[in-house]
């Protein structure tokens, strides 16, 4: 497998000595073995803080541990340690699912680091610009300290305005894909393209857009999982403060809960009986039918949002790649306005359309990109909370669906009465701020839902809510880079 390249700074820095900001060569002479002993004891305190502290604010460090193990995720944790040095709290995360991992590190490390029409320290800029859109720190330090030891210009990362205007151009349709990406049209695909200085070649449109896409829904996954800043970023701040809101009472629901939470699994158990059984047994509604569900799911998703929306304040060092703040997510479907046409999932697919654009201009990404969508599409393991041999995929199609229908987008053959029957309140909530305002999910969200069941299981809910809005947001970008060439 391939890994990323070895990344700016150790795991665990080792903290400045006493003498000084910096340790001369004068506390080296007068004390050398007591110098090492206080370095090795900091070592070791640093250590301790992080496991304390661990990948997620989100799961407890032992689960994480202890779930990975059982899935057999050990081996690539040590590969990643030993390619890059470091294992970062994304990773491990995600090594509770080996499978997607390994596809993930594939997929991403072609992006940013095999041949291809964007320069490398470009493609850093773009992963920049992609995650202060969603305010998450933790991605933009991270790209920043990559985009230096690539060759970038320091300069750039005073700011949008201080990057060459070939990527500030970039700016509109970077916000419009990650809070309202049904607005984009072929204009603004000319307008990058045909722009008579600092234009865009459709080959590097297409590599800038797959970046951007990646890293909102990344965004999403750092915010749904409450992934904590590696000790070596900058300022260690968590992604979110709301990331660190806690109760003794939250913890004690998530991964356990009680009698109400074990009683909601066996609910849910029987509804997706029930249902099976109505599929074998009843006629297929009518199409008229079935367009009246989605429109109903649609609207009512418009209901569904976290209970504060206020605006938060942004750290300078995202803001200052951020142009036009106030631009956010706006329901698809708004009271009292004219609803954009709903994206019908038929006349424009990933499988027909989408991976072969992507593949034609930027060989070898279309087949990575679809891997990956299969594989968290697919992925089971025939258990639910304290059920084994279960059949998760009506459940796991309901999540997909139920995501791309708050973008706009509908599957002719899914009926979205289905959504209603399987995905409680407190799962919506959940999967809608995580995928239209990841920066306000908080760790009540996390433990609201699901309470019985296991966090791998939770995290499997983000990696599909990662892939169906990358795969939505592609759509709509594909769709009207197909129109302008048509």
């Amino acid at each position: 497998m391939e890994l990323l390249p070895r990344r700016v700074g150790p795991l665990l820095p080792l903290q400045s000595a006493e003498c000084g900001s910096t340790p001369s060569l004068l506390c080296r002479e007068s004390g050398g073995d007591q110098y090492f002993r206080a370095r090795e004891q900091e070592r070791r305190v640093n250590i301790a803080q992080q496991l304390m502290r661990g990948p997620s604010s989100f799961i407890p460090v032992g689960q994480i541990v202890q779930e990975g193990s059982q899935k057999d995720g050990r081996h690539l944790f040590l590969e990643a340690f030993v390619s890059t040095g470091r294992v970062d709290h994304t990773t491990m995360v995600m090594g509770l699912h080996p499978e997607y991992l390994s596809r993930f590190w594939k997929t991403q490390y072609h992006l940013l680091h095999m041949d291809g029409p964007l320069p490398f320290p470009e493609r850093h800029y773009v992963a920049i610009m992609a995650a202060a859109r969603h305010q998450c720190s933790y991605l933009v330090n991270l790209h920043m300290a990559e985009f230096l030891q690539v060759g970038g210009n320091p300069e750039w990362l005073h700011g949008l305005q201080c990057a060459p205007r070939k990527l500030r151009n970039l700016n509109e349709i970077n916000k419009i894909l990650a809070h309202r990406p049904w607005l984009i049209t072929k204009d603004h695909i000319e307008a990058l393209l045909k722009t008579e200085q600092s234009s865009w070649s459709l080959a590097e449109l297409i590599h800038a857009l797959v970046l951007l896409t990646h890293y909102h829904s990344l965004a999403s996954f750092v915010f749904g999982c409450g992934i904590n800043p590696e000790s070596d970023q900058e300022g260690g701040r968590p992604p979110s403060p709301r990331n660190c809101e806690s109760t003794n009472q939250e913890d004690m629901m998530n991964g356990s809960g009680g009698r109400d939470a074990m009683q909601e699994v066996e609910a849910l158990m029987e509804r997706m009986k029930l249902l099976h059984k109505c599929q074998l047994e009843e006629e297929a509604a009518s199409q008229e039918e079935m367009e009246t569900r989605f429109e109903k799911e649609k609207t009512e998703s418009s209901f569904v949002a976290p209970a504060d929306l206020a605006d938060r304040t942004l750290p300078p060092s995202v803001l200052c790649f951020v142009e036009d703040p106030e631009f956010g997510y706006q329901d698809f479907t708004r009271r009292g306005e004219q609803t954009p046409p709903t994206f019908r999932a038929q006349d424009y697919t990933w499988e027909d359309h989408g991976y072969s654009l992507i593949n034609r201009l930027l060989p070898e990404v279309g087949q990575l990109l679809d891997e990956k969508f299969q594989i968290v599409y697919n992925l089971t393991y025939h258990t639910m909370a304290m059920h084994s041999g279960v059949d998760t995929s009506m459940l796991r199609r309901a999540i997909w669906n139920y995501i791309h229908c708050v973008f706009g987008i509908r599957y002719d053959d899914y009926d979205y009465g289905e959504v209603n029957q399987l995905l409680e309140r407190s799962l919506k909530v959940y999967i809608k701020t995580v995928a239209c305002y990841p920066e306000k999910t908080n760790k009540r969200m996390y433990t609201g839902f699901w309470r019985h069941f296991r966090h791998s299981e939770k995290v499997h809910v983000n990696l599909l809510l990662l892939e169906a809005r990358m795969q939505a947001a592609l759509l709509y970008a594909l769709r009207a880079i197909t129109r302008y060439m048509t």
